[in-house]
């Protein structure tokens, strides 16, 4: 798969000439973060890239960017309510939710937070700049690796039993599960892909 700093010829969304490029990237991956950074500046970017929450809503409400991609799980808080803030602060602002724990309840609140597209993590910068430039309301193009149907599974029990509070006998009952197979589930390791 590629990585975030490959950069291929040619690229698959330019930049409008004169456009405002200013790009804010909150994550608290820091080898992500530069990594990303430094592949959205060869993009033509104007890159500021935060680590937190409180960062990312001094930056959205300072200089609001014309551009952000926010993780949705940050150290101290949610990336949505940065989005929300941005949003607020700049309602044609171009946003991309990452994060790593895919699935369609967040998928849902990232949007109606006001983020355009939602990208699980590995996205490489390829996707990340397709998807900040693109304007046409086309679909698009399946993923090369969509995740199984056993670990979408996976993902949403987890995601569930997160809102539960870890609660094992409430995540059962909401999920309509046994709670002893709700065990079993929980004790086993991710499934691949």
């Amino acid at each position: 798969m590629p990585t975030a700093d490959h950069i291929p010829a040619p690229l698959p969304a330019a930049l409008p000439a004169g456009a405002d490029a200013t790009l804010l990237i909150v994550d608290d991956d820091g080898p992500l973060r530069n990594r990303l950074s430094r592949a959205m500046e060869r993009r033509g970017f104007a890159v500021t890239a935060v680590e937190s929450v409180r960062e990312g809503l001094a930056a959205a409400r300072g200089t609001p960017p014309a551009y952000a991609i926010i993780d949705l799980r940050l150290a101290d808080g949610s990336g949505l309510d940065v989005v929300g803030a941005l949003r607020d602060a700049r309602p044609d602002a171009r946003i991309v939710m990452l994060t790593g724990y895919g699935n369609i309840a967040t998928a849902v609140a990232a949007v109606k937070a006001g983020a355009i597209d939602y990208l699980p993590k590995p996205a490489d910068a390829d996707a990340i700049t397709a998807a900040l430039l693109d304007h046409a309301d086309a679909l698009p193009p399946p993923p090369e690796n969509p995740m199984s149907a056993d670990r979408v599974r996976w993902e949403h029990i987890q995601r569930v039993y997160e809102q539960c509070d870890r609660n094992v006998s409430e995540t059962a009952r909401r999920l309509r599960m046994h709670r002893r197979t709700l065990q079993r589930i929980l004790a086993k390791h991710a499934p691949r892909g």
